[in-house]
């Protein structure tokens, strides 16, 4: 997987992909819902910045899958708190909630994928608030 800066916006941006690419399905609902939210102005992307860590995302799982043949069988909890733990600043957490509860909600159906990407980021990040999608 590689490696991004804390609160870096690649790594804001790769937690919003989880919650696109865990489904197995990219909607273009969910896509117009982030170009709609100016995702990559949000998160202080460049532009076509967004779609260059989805796919390096899918490119990184792709790596690990070869022996199980599913691209997301090795995302389990340890390596998802770990990949919330790149951010850090609650101000970039809150937005990355929002973007990502909105994308998932795009298509008017949540995946079993989707809520356990967003309640791992809810539990890290607002304990408090756990399990509201």
């Amino acid at each position: 997987m590689r490696n991004y800066a804390p609160n870096s916006p690649e790594a804001a941006a790769r937690i919003l992909a989880l919650v696109l690419i865990s489904d197995g399905n990219v909607c273009r609902s969910e896509v117009d819902t982030l170009r709609h939210l100016e995702v990559e102005e949000e998160l202080g992307l460049a532009r076509g910045a967004f779609a260059r860590v989805v796919r390096d995302l899918c490119e990184d799982l792709l790596m690990g899958a070869h022996s199980t043949r599913c691209m997301t069988a090795h995302l389990d909890e340890p390596m998802l708190a770990s990949l919330m733990g790149s951010i850090t600043e609650h101000g970039l957490r809150e937005k990355v909630l929002h973007l990502a509860g909105a994308a998932a909600r795009a298509d008017h159906h949540l995946a079993d994928a989707e809520t356990r990407v967003m309640n791992v980021a809810w539990s890290r990040w607002s304990p408090e608030l756990a399990v509201v999608m």
